[in-house]
């Protein structure tokens, strides 16, 4: 197998690798608004003559890689490429050069591991069958997501896409690991905002007034019965407020309330019971202690399922490259992705590969100012990636 030429071809390209990583860190850009980050990966892809579309559901891009017989089968291969609203604490010389807006969550490294693995799979595209589809999605952070866009764009047609892949950074992880779970992997997640209103008044005279904010607290207490009464008890569920907000002051209770919250869980069935349950809990809550309520709730990302045979696979793949003890099995999380959207299309395997290095100081969270990466796994995750798409198609 040709194992030590990709870790050959990584090695080499380890230092622009880095490089293009620190490029997109001090130059992030929010969700729907990756104009200059989808120039940089153009030019990127342009530079080493891989053929690519731009403009794609916004910003996207969509390069291709061709082997022997490319119309065999096609593969696909994706980062995403927005940053998040944060303001990085750090003093490295690559911090973030946009106030208030950071790669707090790896997409710099997502996208610089991909088009290093984009490069290694075109010097070595003559060594597989078939051909691989390098997707650039922009928006993940934000809802409806990139990818549900990108899907709806035909990112997963002409040629028709047989399997896809993602990797994303994972800071509980040592650096140098890469971790994989089959089946539901992560949560779907749904936004929930309610609005109590009444007529509110002097915080004296109750009896004259809607206490909107004791309906707003009997609402918020009422809904916890959804995970604890309603749901199944195998099925992981999670229904938390992260916001309640009335324009009151000391001695005055608002006429409205406004609560917003999160739910998650792993089953799609429950998922859409849930939301009902959500209404009219609350709806009736709210009226048994004289308020009304408005209940919205946005459509988030679907639960993302790994399928078990590419997982198994990619697996078997990790291992080759990387050394049995450095591939993990990794538990189902909560949090969500818009990944999600593309396993309900076709079989997937998003997994996780490790940043955390403590004696480096590096085991700060995603989605805090203080994130970063161990920049050597860099190199493993971009070998690793071109690795996994090879074995995929390999005919040798």
């Amino acid at each position: 197998m040709l194992t030590s030429k990709f870790r050959e071809l990584a090695a080499r390209f380890y230092p622009e690798t880095v490089a293009i990583r620190r490029h997109l860190h001090q130059n992030p850009e929010l969700s729907f608004q990756e104009l200059e980050t989808a120039a940089y990966i153009s030019n990127r892809l342009s530079q080493w003559g891989i053929p690519h579309k731009s403009g794609i559901a916004g910003h996207g891009i969509i390069g291709m890689i061709s082997g022997r017989n490319p119309e065999i089968e096609c593969i696909a291969l994706r980062a995403d490429m927005d940053a998040l609203p944060i303001t990085e604490h750090a003093s490295h010389d690559y911090v973030s050069l946009k106030p208030g807006v950071m790669h707090a969550c790896g997409h710099d490294a997502h996208i610089a591991m991909l088009l290093t693995a984009a490069r290694i799979l075109h010097e070595l595209r003559n060594h597989f069958e078939g051909s691989v589809k390098l997707i650039f999605q922009p928006a993940e952070e934000k809802l409806p997501g990139g990818a549900l866009e990108m899907i709806k764009a035909g990112a997963l047609k002409n040629p028709k896409v047989t399997s896809i892949y993602g990797q994303h950074v994972l800071p509980s992880l040592e650096s140098g690991k890469v971790g994989f779970r089959s089946g539901p992997f992560m949560a779907s997640s749904d936004e929930i905002n309610i609005r109590i209103f009444g007529r509110g008044g002097h915080a004296a005279m109750p009896h004259l007034l809607t206490d909107t904010i004791l309906a707003a607290s009997q609402v918020i207490v009422a809904l916890q019965q959804l995970s604890s009464r309603h749901a199944p008890p195998l099925v992981p569920t999670v229904l938390s407020f992260g916001s309640i907000s009335g324009n009151g002051a000391h001695n005055v209770i608002p006429d409205e309330v406004l609560i917003k919250g999160t739910f998650r869980t792993f089953d799609e069935q429950w998922r859409a019971e849930a939301k009902d349950l959500i209404r009219n809990i609350a709806t009736h809550t709210a009226l048994a202690a004289g308020a009304q309520a408005e209940v919205g709730i946005t459509d988030g990302y679907p639960v993302l399922v790994n399928d078990e045979q590419t997982t198994v696979a990619a697996m078997k793949a990790a291992r080759e490259y990387m050394g049995e003890d450095q591939v993990v099995a990794i538990e189902s999380r909560m949090t969500a992705e818009d990944f999600a959207w593309y396993t309900q299309q076709l079989p997937a395997c998003f997994y996780r590969i490790g940043t955390a290095n403590p004696s480096k100081g590096i085991t700060a969270n995603l989605h805090t100012p203080d994130f970063d990466i161990d920049e050597s796994m860099l190199e493993q995750g971009s070998g690793l990636m071109a690795w996994m798409a090879y074995r995929r198609l390999s005919a040798e």
